[in-house]
């Protein structure tokens, strides 16, 4: 992987944010097929993999502080399920930091609500609330399931999912319950119209846990963003479907560098 330190002063940096209770293993594939000039930094979200915990780090607000801490000056931020509400987080705190956002099944809001139905029931969380506290082992496993079910080839995806995961250490405790405060809580929908950087949101067609119909809702509330939706991938398009997940992916970051062109993969909300 390239030594961000070493860039070229035209490279761009492209930081790179996991999920709930992932490291930033799950990114290899993605991050070793990247276009010329494009450095790949991922960061490993508070209390998950190689990255320390601390009680001070309670909040949506401060994860993103802590990551913008671990950024570059400037970058693309990419970031999947927990990760993309951490990205919209530094985009507001810092936007002349964020040069661009790709969020991969992320939403502004995780939980069901009346007028924001395309969500998990708050239940489900609870669920895993409560499962931390019984069988923190367990929950995790249950939790790595849900991202693949329904995806073309998800037995597959998922053995890949937990072979990445077991490279490095596993999540601290207290992260993880926050992690899940932080999904349970977080409402990001009045953030939307205040990030002015071009922006994609991707999902799949199979996807449990943020349905694709949060795409319509996106149009309506950030007017000018990119969605694409990957046929047949669940809640990780990264890893069940990778080669049309990084055509996605290197064509927003085509029309960053050419702000002219128009994919074809993805398309323009009015």
């Amino acid at each position: 992987m390239p030594d961000p330190i070493h860039a070229n002063h035209t490279d761009r940096h492209l930081v790179l944010l996991h999920g709930w209770g992932m490291n930033s293993a799950v990114w290899e594939p993605l991050a070793d097929d990247l276009p010329p000039g494009v450095i790949p930094c991922p960061i490993d979200l508070p209390g998950h993999g190689d990255r320390p915990f601390s009680p001070r780090l309670a909040d949506l607000w401060s994860w993103a502080d802590a990551c913008l801490k671990a950024a570059p000056e400037r970058a693309i931020w990419l970031g999947w399920s927990l990760g993309a509400l951490v990205a919209l987080a530094a985009a507001v705190r810092s936007p002349k930091r964020v040069e661009g956002l790709i969020l991969m099944t992320g939403t502004p809001r995780f939980v069901r609500a009346a007028d924001w139905m395309p969500a998990m029931l708050p239940e489900t969380l609870d669920q895993f609330h409560a499962g931390l506290l019984a069988d923190p082992a367990e929950t995790l496993a249950r939790f790595l399931a849900l991202q693949v079910r329904g995806s073309d080839d998800a037995r597959e995806t998922l053995r890949g999912l937990r072979r990445r995961i077991a490279e490095r250490p596993q999540p601290d405790s207290d992260a993880l319950s926050i992690g899940l405060d932080i999904l349970r809580d977080e409402d990001m929908r009045g953030r939307l119209p205040d990030i002015r950087c071009p922006t994609l949101w991707i999902f799949g067609t199979h996807d449990t846990l943020v349905p694709p119909a949060v795409a319509e809702r996106i149009e309506i509330l950030m007017p000018g963003a990119l969605t694409a939706v990957v046929q047949g991938g669940a809640h990780a398009p990264h890893l069940s479907h990778p080669d049309q997940t990084r055509v996605i992916v290197r064509s927003f970051l085509a029309r960053i560098e050419d702000p002219g062109s128009i994919p074809s993969e993805v398309r323009a909300t009015p």
